[in-house]
């Protein structure tokens, strides 16, 4: 084999590992729909989520700690800044957001937090957005508009309120990316995200042993298994994957293998849930992925 195609044979996989991650990930708004079937809410959802994945980033947190230079304080409060804003708040208003709409609106709208970052960027950074960028944006922005105006025809108002509680947790994430771009060159993504997600694990669990009590994590085994497969599954796995992805091939195209996550919720919401797929979904998921594929080539 020459160099050539073994770098294409490599390319391929860390394509794929990337889509699988992207896929992973994408399921937890399924298996979040199916935890809703049982007596929970979003802070039981997040706090056992949260607590089965926490001891593999804070086995890699303290790895971490030992072999890395310590961090300055201007590191530390930004880490902690970091872990509220974009595993804490961003993940709890998701989870909140996912108790009123379908699985596959909320992704579409999760997947826009690349939009929020040019348009954050543009107002605070003075960036100029130019007219191929405005034009992805229009296109994303109107396939979002499709599938909100399907779901709001079949949930009313509670759709209205998990939409913008699902746009909160965009926006959330947008201001963790961008506050993130700098602070991950000094530490790097595996470190950074170790230490942001053990930050958000005692925020999550201070969150909740402040207003509930804790035998309320007692929940029956479907529940329990659902959240293990929650964490392991659905966020350790895809942070590690991703993590390995963007090593191999490159934090541009592990992004475009992202985009497979909208389209793989639509097909696993009618699967597992029984979520109609419906033509006005598909031309709205479709304008989504085009808007946002446009827009991350232009930034690439």
């Amino acid at each position: 084999m020459n160099d050539s195609s073994f770098s294409r044979t490599a390319y391929r996989r860390g394509l794929l590992i990337a889509a699988t991650g992207a896929v992973l990930f994408s399921a937890k708004a399924i298996v979040a729909k199916l935890l809703y079937r049982h007596p929970v809410d979003a802070l039981d959802v997040l706090a056992l989520r949260m607590l089965y994945s926490a001891p593999f980033f804070v086995a890699i947190a303290a790895w971490q700690w030992r072999s890395a230079v310590p961090l300055s304080r201007r590191d530390g409060f930004a880490v902690l800044a970091l872990g509220l804003l974009g595993y804490y708040l961003s993940s709890y208003l998701d989870f909140a957001g996912l108790q009123y709409v379908s699985a596959a609106l909320e992704r579409l709208i999760l997947f826009l937090s690349p939009s929020f970052v040019l348009l954050i960027s543009a107002v605070v950074l003075r960036r100029r957005i130019g007219l191929r960028e405005w034009a992805a944006l229009a296109l994303a922005y109107a396939g979002i508009v499709l599938v909100f105006a399907h779901d709001l025809s079949l949930g009313g108002d509670r759709v209205v309120l998990g939409a913008l509680l699902v746009f909160g947790a965009a926006l959330s994430y947008a201001l963790y990316l961008i506050g993130s771009g700098e602070l991950v060159k000094r530490l790097g993504p595996s470190r950074l995200v170790a230490y942001a997600m053990s930050v958000s694990t005692v925020a999550v669990l201070l969150h909740f042993g402040l207003t509930r009590p804790w035998t309320r994590l007692l929940q029956p085994w479907p529940v329990q298994a659902l959240s293990l497969s929650n964490a392991l599954f659905c966020t350790v796995a895809p942070v590690l994957l991703t993590m390995i992805a963007v090593a191999r091939i490159g934090a541009p195209a592990a992004a475009q293998a992202g985009m497979l996550g909208p389209v793989s919720t639509l097909f696993l919401g009618a699967w597992l849930l029984g979520e109609p797929i419906t033509a006005w979904q598909l031309a709205g998921s479709a304008l989504v992925l085009i808007g946002m594929f446009v827009l991350s080539r232009r930034r690439t």
